[in-house]
């Protein structure tokens, strides 16, 4: 799961558990929407915490070759 998708699913959850006022039996919107926050949260962290390994923008990383003689 990558940074957009977990933002989706931050701005999803966000709107789900603040923005929508719905009352009914056994299916409450509030909750699904706060763990579709807490998912994009973890998501976007993990995104974050393996970024240097996927390689990002501009991952190509410079190597130096010295030659001894």
């Amino acid at each position: 799961m990558g940074i957009g998708v977990s933002l989706v699913l931050i701005a999803v959850g966000a709107v789900m558990a603040f923005a929508i006022h719905v009352t009914g039996n056994g299916f409450n919107i509030h909750t699904i929407g706060i763990i579709l926050l807490v998912v994009g949260a973890i998501g976007v962290l993990l995104s974050m915490m393996f970024w240097s390994s996927w390689g990002g923008f501009g991952g190509r990383s410079e190597t130096t070759v010295i030659d001894r003689r």
